[in-house]
């Protein structure tokens, strides 16, 4: 079949934030602009269209990342509307993974929040080329130089103003577009009425041509002919400079910046011409294939949802009906239909192509990470990391008749979010489940209520330990069984924060058998954590049942011969307080065993950056409420495991 949409005009972006930026606003208003839907949803009173879930509505927040697909000037556009809580944090990762470019929206009064910066780095990681939009402009404290230079600073962004803002808070009624040299005014906050193009206010004149100067000059490094017209005091037309800038943001030289107030309709339309003229087709982003559909088909799969697979193609072309073969696991799988998705509205397509981002229905072996190819022409894509789960609960049903319909729903759910870690407890044997935050545990808890109709109990959120070493040990063991028999003598090294269980060659048998003495470690049966295992010698023709059995006696020694110790997750905190309530907040802190990194100043309050182990930081809002009657805020994520018995 032909091709509907030429390669060039698509762009798969994701809408990226910390809570409460204004996101998922923005991407409502993306929406309506673009005429993929005729009513702005809000998320305040819980009609966005991309929150669909039960839980997001009714918490006001996003939990899962929701794609889409609208069109805007001719060009196809494929969003994902990720969450900005930190607790969900594996939905914004897996799908920059996938995508070709990304709109990072700011708060103009709070600038570069924490989970910003972990979804920065996230998509520096990934190579993903962003725009910057600083929303929430009409806000009292609205500063757009003050986040710009946030972003150069915290981000270490180049980042560079494609338009200066005409006012600020109850005044800010539009922006300079300073590529095309003209002011964009919103008179009226109701949606759908066109901007009017007006000539550039005089008080901004000296302002906006110091602003163009450094577009060009930006643009000027990637082109030689501007470069050298430049020079010679011709400056580049309107055309010239976007073509330069595309470049340049595509090769990541520089991040454009624009501004706007989603929720009063100001400033949609120039982020979504800003999305289709700077940020990249799949064409223009280097892939493990060539991007083209007459190339062998390729895909990742990396989200999962009920009886459906997402996934990203990269190359060639699947019609709906024919098989699809997993690399990953090396079987051979059937889609029962190819979907375009819209949240939570699904609809058959006849083929996927080359750029889609779509679903494929029941995928019966697939998990996200894997990849989808053509079996003559096999390839396998890098996997899909996890962050580690840092707080745990014990889950009970009420009803002892309904424990398999529990581990199966958490089963479901685990293979849906990899960020949730299914267990037992070895001392009570109860069903154990752990995540990323107190909310990311309630929310399962919650869906498992809602979407399963299971009556739970659920124990107080704990600690997810792990175990590590103090220093290096070594051991030697043999195993006799029958006629077989198998020795090994292995060394076990502290490894880096985060470095998880490391490996080294080791014979068949061997690995096996170092995991799953590992999975348990001896001082309170936590998984054991950033150790580095190295066979030292090993008997080579050892039966490799035989080899596993000595290879867990042989770890265990070697663990208790390196002194084994308690690693707890360290969590990074930052919080803004007004100054007469910091010295209560830094006392607290302290005696939370928490240290402070720093202090700044925003506006009239205070941020405070900080570390925390997280067992002293459980119902830390309501203490940080108490603490300054109310008026101080927070937000933490995860940071790093570390040593309980040294200080952080």
């Amino acid at each position: 079949m032909p091709r509907v949409v030429p390669l060039s005009l698509c762009r798969n972006i994701g809408i990226v934030a910390h809570i409460d930026a204004g996101k998922t606003t923005t991407s409502e208003r993306i929406l309506f602009y673009t005429g993929r839907s005729f009513r702005m949803g809000e998320v305040d009173d819980g009609t966005a269209t991309l929150d669909w879930m039960e839980q997001e509505r009714e918490r006001g927040i996003t939990i899962a990342a929701a794609a889409t697909t609208c069109f805007w000037r001719d060009h196809r556009i494929t969003l994902i509307d990720t969450p900005g809580h930190v607790d969900f944090g594996i939905e914004v990762e897996r799908s920059l993974r996938v995508l070709d470019g990304a709109v990072a929206v700011f708060d103009a009064v709070a600038g570069v929040e924490p989970q910003t910066e972990a979804v920065w780095r996230q998509a520096d990681a990934f190579h993903v080329p962003r725009l910057c939009f600083v929303n929430k402009m009409d806000r009292p404290g609205a500063d757009f130089a003050r986040t710009v230079r946030m972003i150069q600073d915290r981000l270490g962004a180049r980042a560079v103003p494609l338009q200066l803002p005409i006012g600020a808070e109850d005044g800010f009624e539009g922006v300079v577009d300073l590529i095309n040299e003209r002011a964009l005014i919103w008179a009226s906050e109701e949606p759908g009425r066109p901007h009017a193009v007006r000539p550039i206010p005089p008080s901004l004149w000296s302002a906006a041509e110091e602003a163009r100067e450094r577009l060009i000059e930006v643009a000027a490094e990637t082109d030689e002919r501007v470069l050298e017209a430049w020079i010679n005091g011709d400056a580049p037309d309107a055309a010239q400079l976007r073509a330069c800038l595309r470049k340049a943001v595509i090769g990541g030289a520089f991040v454009p910046v624009l501004c706007g107030a989603a929720r009063r309709n100001k400033g949609i339309e120039p982020l979504l011409d800003a999305v289709v003229d700077l940020l990249p087709s799949p064409a223009d982003v280097a892939g493990p294939r060539p991007a083209a559909d007459d190339q062998p088909f390729l895909a990742l799969a990396f989200k999962q949802s009920g009886d459906l697979t997402f996934a990203r193609v990269y190359s060639g072309c699947l019609a709906a009906g024919a098989p699809v073969w997993n690399a990953s696991r090396g079987v051979e799988e059937w889609p029962s239909g190819l979907l375009a998705v819209h949240a939570d509205e699904t609809d058959a397509v006849g083929e996927a192509r080359t750029g889609d981002i779509l679903a494929f229905k029941g995928l019966s072996a697939t998990h996200g990470g894997d990849t989808l190819t053509d079996p003559a022409h096999p390839m396998i894509l890098e996997a899909l990391s996890c962050p580690e789960a840092v707080i745990e609960i014990a889950v009970e049903p009420r009803i002892e008749e309904d424990r398999p319909r529990l581990l199966a729903a958490l089963t479901t759910l685990c293979g849906a979010d990899p960020s949730l870690r299914l267990g037992r407890d070895p001392e009570t044997g109860q069903t154990v489940l752990a995540g990323m935050g107190e909310l990311h545990l309630d929310v399962t808890i919650e869906r498992l209520r809602q979407e399963y109709g299971l009556t739970l109990t659920a124990g107080a959120p704990r600690v997810a330990w792990r175990e590590s070493a103090a220093h290096p040990g070594e051991a030697e063991r043999g195993f006799q069984l029958g006629d077989q028999s198998a020795w090994i003598r292995l060394r076990v090294t502290p490894g880096a924060s985060g470095s998880g269980l490391v490996i080294g060659k080791a014979p068949a048998g061997a690995e096996a058998g170092v995991r799953a003495a590992a999975s348990s470690g001896p001082l309170g049966g936590s998984p054991v954590s950033d150790l580095a295992v190295e066979v030292m010698a090993a008997d080579e023709g050892a039966s490799a049942h035989v080899m596993e059995l000595a290879a867990r006696s042989a770890f265990s020694a070697a663990l208790a011969e390196a002194g084994p110790v308690l690693l707890e997750p360290v969590m990074r905190i930052e919080i803004l307080v007004p100054d007469e309530h910091l010295g209560a907040v830094l006392g607290d802190l302290a005696a939370r065993r928490g240290t402070v990194d720093g202090v700044d100043a925003r506006g009239e309050d205070r941020v405070v950056s900080a570390k925390a182990p997280l067992a002293g930081l459980f119902g830390y809002v309501g203490a940080l409420r108490s603490l300054s009657r109310g008026r101080a805020r927070m937000s933490m994520h995860f940071d790093r495991y570390a040593r309980r018995d040294v200080p952080l």
